[in-house]
């Protein structure tokens, strides 16, 4: 039996920044954010544990939202500190799988989460590329290994992260064949240069946290960003977070 209404969801990427700058304050303000935007699937970048002295912070952030969660490290899982992304979701999860990206000195993966999006599949694919300004080869080799990587099925798809570059670099084509747009700009040309590095915290303006749809899959109904605002003079991070609302077609 088909759905009700329109197959919809609201997705998220945010860098949260490990454990910086006070971390203990700046929880709250980034679960108050999230809260907020009340997402279907929320990709974290720059996520951290460390033994009893700090639990994995997508786990903490997950159980006090009521999501289900999943990291993805080169770290060993039996090591106590392990550094990554994580894939945040209140759908139902059908498969998940990632890998670490060449170069595999730099330390980076890609996580997939197969998610049902009301009878349907959708493939939500978190990354954080190489963060040097320099580093345009570093990320082209990334954002290759991970095309190559993922599944060749048709499956709709939605990549999101930090990836370290505006979206019209060159080091991004890959990222942007025909019909993939970068969901804010798409929706909002006039917001096409707005950053979301933390210029408080000493960053360059730039755009560098990506929602990616395929047009022939997916409209954007709505994007912003968010989190940038500091609370008490604490902000939730040193980046700003995307979000966007999707219909799949």
């Amino acid at each position: 039996m088909p759905p009700a209404g329109p197959r919809r969801l609201t997705v998220v990427t945010f860098n949260i920044w490990h454990d910086r700058e006070n971390w203990p304050a700046r929880l709250p303000l980034i679960l108050d954010a999230l809260r907020q935007v009340d997402a279907d699937v929320i990709a974290l970048q720059e996520v951290l544990q460390d033994g009893e002295l700090l639990p994995n912070q997508a786990q903490t952030i997950a159980q006090a939202l009521g999501y289900d969660w999943t990291f993805s490290s080169v770290d060993a899982e039996d090591q106590p500190r392990r550094y990554g992304n994580a894939v945040l979701t209140r759908l139902p999860i059908l498969q998940q799988d990632w890998k670490a990206l060449a170069p595999l000195d730099d330390y980076r993966t890609a996580l997939r989460v197969r998610i049902d999006v009301q009878g349907r599949p959708v493939d939500i694919v978190a990354t954080h590329l190489h963060h040097t300004p320099e580093g345009t080869a570093i990320r082209e080799r990334q954002a290759a290994d991970l095309l190559a990587w993922l599944p060749t099925d048709r499956t709709p798809r939605i990549i999101l992260g930090d990836l370290n570059a505006a979206i019209t670099n060159p080091e991004l084509a890959a990222l942007r064949p025909e019909d993939v747009v970068s969901a804010l700009p798409a929706i909002h040309p006039d917001q096409a240069n707005a950053t979301t590095l933390n210029a408080a915290m000493g960053h360059r303006s730039d755009q560098i946290d990506h929602i990616l749809i395929d047009t022939n899959r997916f409209t954007v109904d709505s994007a912003q960003i968010f989190a940038d605002r500091a609370v008490r003079g604490i902000w939730p991070s040193d980046h700003f977070a995307v979000a966007a609302t999707l219909t799949l077609l």
